[in-house]
């Protein structure tokens, strides 16, 4: 399961870090020791809290260039696999982005509730990537 330090997730939410710990004190967000004591915070809520409080999106944590502009980096809220197709909805900060994509594909990026991703969109296609060693 997806876990996510205080600092991440406000990135993610696009607000402080003080922010998300005052939502963790007033009982907005729930969050848990790590092995190391850090606050985490499970993905599957923070992708709820995520679509409910849509703020402003986060910065790409990739650092990859490509020609592609409009990269959406947000946390996955909804995944429908029907077969050999799939429905892919991420929240990136205020903005809701669909991406239909091979049942396949979701599989193999992980892709599910509470994950981190970036969508890439270029024309009439969106690209999604999951940033490498994330959880």
């Amino acid at each position: 399961m997806p876990q996510f330090r205080i600092r991440e997730a406000a990135d993610l939410l696009g607000v402080s870090d003080d922010t998300v710990r005052r939502w963790i004190d007033a009982g907005s967000l729930s969050a848990a020791a790590d092995g190391g004591g850090r606050k985490v915070i499970d993905g599957r809520e923070l992708a709820a809290f995520a679509r409910d409080h849509a703020a402003t999106a986060a910065a790409d944590p990739s650092g990859v260039r490509r020609s592609a502009r409009n990269r959406f980096v947000g946390l996955v809220t909804r995944v429908v696999a029907d077969g050999v197709m799939a429905q892919v909805e991420i929240q990136c900060g205020p903005h809701l982005v669909v991406s239909l994509m091979s049942s396949e594909a979701v599989g193999e990026l992980q892709l599910e509730p509470g994950r981190m991703a970036v969508a890439v969109v270029k024309a009439t296609t969106v690209i999604v990537e999951t940033p490498g060693g994330s959880s």
